[in-house]
């Protein structure tokens, strides 16, 4: 039980414990979730390109009810770290700016999720 209560314990640290064989082991810890991705508007961006091959950002900001602001800071930090890739060109005169998941981000998602399913199953198992 306390293994488990150590997913959720506060710290930047990642957690040791001894497993039988006296070897030391790496618990995974709540902290240990991808903080860029774990944000609540990040996390839907990246969860809407992951399953649309791009969106617009007038698409994005209209599925998740974000302001143009709002919309614009979370996803330049999205693509500063290399998740998402922006691709901005013009329908006639009208400015258009897409999204797509990229293949890093693909990567950090899928890690985030895997995460958040252990994170799920030892509260379960609590």
């Amino acid at each position: 039980m306390a293994a488990k209560l150590g997913a959720f314990r506060e710290g930047r640290e990642e957690k040791t414990r001894r497993t039988p064989a006296g070897t030391r082991q790496q618990e995974s810890t709540a902290t240990n979730l991808d903080r860029l991705i774990h944000e609540r508007t990040r996390l839907a961006i990246i969860s809407a390109l992951a399953v649309n091959t791009s969106l617009t950002f007038s698409e994005l900001k209209e599925l998740l009810g974000a302001s143009d602001g709002n919309l614009s800071v979370h996803a330049r930090k999205l693509e500063d770290a290399g998740y998402i890739a922006c691709t901005k060109s013009f329908a006639g005169r009208v400015p258009k700016t897409e999204y797509r998941l990229t293949t890093a981000g693909r990567r950090a998602l899928e890690k985030y999720l895997n995460h958040m399913e252990a994170l799920i199953q030892a509260t379960r198992e609590g």
